[in-house]
């Protein structure tokens, strides 16, 4: 990490990688992703970039799932934004799709289940990892939403919504994956 003084005021600032942002965005919600699924003992596997509108397949398994394989298996789709003001606790947020990507979430009874993940990240990149010796803070969450039934409402884009209170964490996700071992919804 190089640090460089600010010309103005003397302080010390972060001089960052050229990577686009939205690029960022998008490894920083792996990162999360990885985080939650080591924690809920769950093994993720990559699809192509979007790869039929999904980016990962998530299983979990338990003895109490219903199938052969006593395994639950989830496809899900990342999206990254950064919304200021962020929502009142409990409050849903907008997100714009692709059609042709919600046309991959939104499949009534699909053999595998979808989610739609989306991260709330602050503007800016400063702000997103902090780190001491007992802990690491990632800043802000990701969110999941299960997309069955909508259906496209504009030509090339649909605004979907996103409910703040279904945050996406490690017993989120093991309650979803119990639900969906159960034969049942996300």
């Amino acid at each position: 990490m190089t640090l460089e003084h600010n010309a103005s005021d003397g302080s010390l600032y972060v001089v960052r990688g050229d990577i686009p942002k939205t690029e960022c965005m998008q490894t920083l919600q792996i990162g999360y992703l990885h985080a939650v699924a080591a924690a809920a003992g769950c093994s993720l596997q990559p699809h192509n970039q979007d790869y039929r509108g999904i980016d990962w397949d998530v299983t979990h398994g338990a003895t109490s799932h219903l199938s052969e394989e006593a395994e639950a298996t989830l496809k899900i789709q990342l999206k990254a934004t950064t919304q200021y003001p962020l929502p009142p606790d409990g409050e849903d947020f907008a997100l714009t799709l692709n059609n042709r990507h919600l046309t991959k979430l939104n499949y009534e009874n699909p053999s595998v289940p979808r989610l739609l993940v989306a991260m709330l990240s602050p503007a800016d990149m400063a702000e997103w990892l902090k780190a001491d010796h007992e802990w690491t803070e990632l800043r802000r969450c990701c969110y999941w939403v299960n997309l069955a039934g909508v259906q496209p409402s504009g030509k090339d884009r649909t605004t979907v919504r996103i409910p703040t209170r279904q945050i996406f964490d490690d017993v989120a996700l093991c309650k979803i994956m119990l639900r969906v071992g159960a034969g049942g919804r996300p």
